[in-house]
């Protein structure tokens, strides 16, 4: 091959490179996500808490989708320890799903739920079980599947209903002290009798 037969191939193989340059990078543009559909995984799941008795709040997004972030649930299991010996305890996030769900089912997605009590130490249940009635010694609480609340401005009774209607497990319904247990055990009911003014506890 002479020396001009060689230089008039180099355009045709620079072109030839082009193209295929081009083909290649076409391809990793429709293999890569759009940079919008980047970051929206999914509904973001939000709580606004109050501690009845430390006085805190907390307001968080803890759920994105599917998936539970980590250092939310971890802020959150902290949140809801037990008050009396400061015990955290490793809580089911269905009950963060619970607490969500009944905001959205009295139609105050962004309300603030008044926390009476989280999670409740050993301790904390026998100390309870002296000075109160209605305790049970094994407790849904001691195992970080129970919380008692409230939503100021929802009735007891009506937020006992909205509980009722999830089906995702037990309900107590306390009208004396004004608040409703809400668990993630097996699906129940029971309601406090009247105590002649006696805050109780149950479950």
């Amino acid at each position: 091959m002479t020396i001009s037969s060689r230089r008039s191939l180099f355009p045709r193989i620079f072109a030839a490179t082009i193209v295929l340059v081009g083909i290649l990078f076409s391809h990793l543009l429709k293999a890569t996500p759009e940079p919008q559909l980047l970051g929206n995984a999914g509904k973001a799941y939000r709580l606004q808490l109050y501690q009845t008795h430390t006085k805190e709040r907390l307001d968080i997004v803890y759920r994105v989708g599917s998936a539970y972030l980590p250092g939310a649930t971890d802020e959150l299991d902290h949140f809801l320890r037990d008050h009396r010996t400061g015990d955290v305890y490793l809580l089911d996030p269905r009950l963060f799903d619970v607490l969500h769900d009944l905001t959205v089912a009295v139609g105050h997605s962004e309300a603030e739920i008044d926390i009476v009590c989280g999670y409740r130490s050993q301790m904390s249940n026998e100390f309870l079980r002296r000075t109160t009635v209605g305790v049970a010694q094994h407790s849904r609480h001691m195992l970080g599947e129970a919380i008692d609340i409230r939503i100021p401005g929802i009735s007891t009774a009506r937020l006992r209903d909205a509980a009722l209607a999830l089906h995702r497990g037990g309900v107590g319904y306390y009208p004396e002290s004004q608040f409703v247990h809400v668990d993630v055990g097996p699906v129940r009911r029971w309601q406090m009798p009247m105590t002649a003014g006696r805050l109780v506890y149950y479950r």
